[in-house]
């Protein structure tokens, strides 16, 4: 089934085929480190008339990234911006799924990322809180703050926004991840160039490499937060963070690391109260590139490990392979060889994944042309054997699609530029 929540005028897509964006590495280099602000929307055009270059502005793209999540009492709920740049959260009732309409929630003034792998998120805790975080950017490229809305009744009311770091660069803090753990403890997870900030160059490149994920933790759901802790030197610096919550309630966070000399591959850590949570390497791509794919991973808990799925780049026979992939982790995080497989679609992208008990749902977005399709991969055994379901198709912009959970019900929320997509999977 699919709803609508805001009209706006479909615009052609522009987003490069997969196969052709893996072949750009310059352009991720370029997307990490724009051009001066003043000329960030402009293309530049040769004038006929006098053979000079002059801006020609560009119209934005919409941000369409959402953040998605089952209430306690079944309901579905979304956060979001629409057309005038402002967060709102639309709520669907359990049983009819008919939306209400959008609430616009007050944040301060602050301008919000709602865009890619950097948009709002959406979380449901104990004791009616209901928290969404975002990004706030700042007026240097690249850079802002992770800010948080709180509210402790359900959703009816929201506490003004708070910065949820200790740190106040003007630097990185971006892509957050937010969960709870089977304590009740609100972690929270972000990419930060504090250390690269502060490390010295050779030249004109500095000598640490990537970025790096810090975290804090808040034991009181979002009013109070405790230090800022690294969790790991070196990681990706514009690819999202997962985040899955074991059977043993410990959180673990899964993100594209740097591996040395400079090898784009995925660590993951529990997010335990040690400060010095060893790190596993959870993906063995051996992917070499000195770019950012802007391309995180997603993390679902299984019942003796996780289920993993990530983009990369890997030598396959005489070939270098790109492509999604999927497998199955071990309790500490590291792969189990024999399981991990290439997604059924060359062009799958932007990957998510969630499980229950021996049902795996892993949905992406595959583009061809100027159309995207939203296409499903389940398994009723555990990951062992998958099928192949298409959900929908859209063109125009749209945002990855998000797949939300309550109890063994999950269901994909896939918004584009005329409104979302809500498709119930069924296995």
């Amino acid at each position: 089934m699919s709803f609508q929540i805001f009209e706006w005028p479909v615009r052609r897509l522009t987003a490069l085929l997969a196969a052709t964006v893996l072949s750009c590495t310059a352009g991720w280099a370029q997307h990490e480190h724009p051009p001066p602000k003043a000329a960030a929307n402009a293309v530049v055009a040769a004038d006929p008339a006098t053979s000079a270059s002059k801006p020609v502005l560009r119209k934005p793209r919409p941000q369409l990234g959402i953040g998605a999540a089952f209430a306690p009492d079944g309901s579905l709920w979304l956060a979001g911006l629409n057309a005038q740049g402002q967060l709102f959260v639309q709520r669907a009732g359990a049983a009819s799924l008919q939306w209400g309409a959008p609430r616009v929630l007050d944040t301060a003034g602050d301008a919000i990322s709602a865009d890619g792998e950097n948009h709002p998120k959406l979380l449901f805790g104990p004791d009616a809180t209901v928290l969404i975080a975002y990004t706030k950017p700042l007026a240097r490229p690249n850079t802002g703050y992770v800010r948080l809305l709180r509210s402790v009744d359900a959703g009816q009311t929201f506490a003004a926004p708070v910065t949820v770091h200790a740190d106040r660069q003007e630097i990185t803090h971006r892509f957050e991840a937010l969960g709870f753990d089977g304590q009740g403890i609100l972690h929270t997870v972000w990419i930060d160039k504090r250390d690269l900030q502060a490390a010295p160059r050779v030249g004109t490149k500095s000598s640490y490499r990537g970025a790096a994920i810090y975290r804090n933790t808040s034991p009181d759901g979002g009013a109070t937060f405790g230090p800022d802790i690294k969790l790991a030197d070196h990681s990706c610096e514009c690819c999202r963070i997962a985040l899955g919550r074991g059977t043993d309630g410990v959180l673990r966070a899964m993100w594209r690391h740097v591996f040395e000399p400079n090898v784009r591959d995925h660590a993951i850590a529990a997010l335990s109260p040690a400060a010095d949570a060893p790190l596993v390497r959870a993906t063995f791509d051996d992917w070499r590139v000195d770019a950012c794919p802007h391309h995180g991973p997603g993390l679902a808990a299984a019942d003796n490990g996780f289920h993993a799925v990530w983009f990369g780049i890997r030598q396959e026979g005489d070939a270098p392979v790109a492509g999604v992939r999927y497998a199955r982790l071990k309790p500490d995080g590291s792969p189990r060889l024999d399981t991990v497989r290439r997604l059924p679609d060359e062009r799958a992208e932007h990957a998510d994944v969630m499980a229950n008990g021996q049902h795996v749902a892993v949905v992406w977005r595959s583009i061809d042309g100027m159309s995207s399709t939203l296409r499903a991969w389940l398994s009723s055994d555990g990951g062992q054997t998958f099928r192949v379901q298409t959900l929908g198709q859209v063109n125009g912009d749209n945002d990855f699609p998000r797949l939300v959970q309550h109890g063994p019900r999950m269901t994909v929320v896939w918004r584009n530029a005329n409104g979302v997509q809500v498709h119930e999977i069924s296995f």
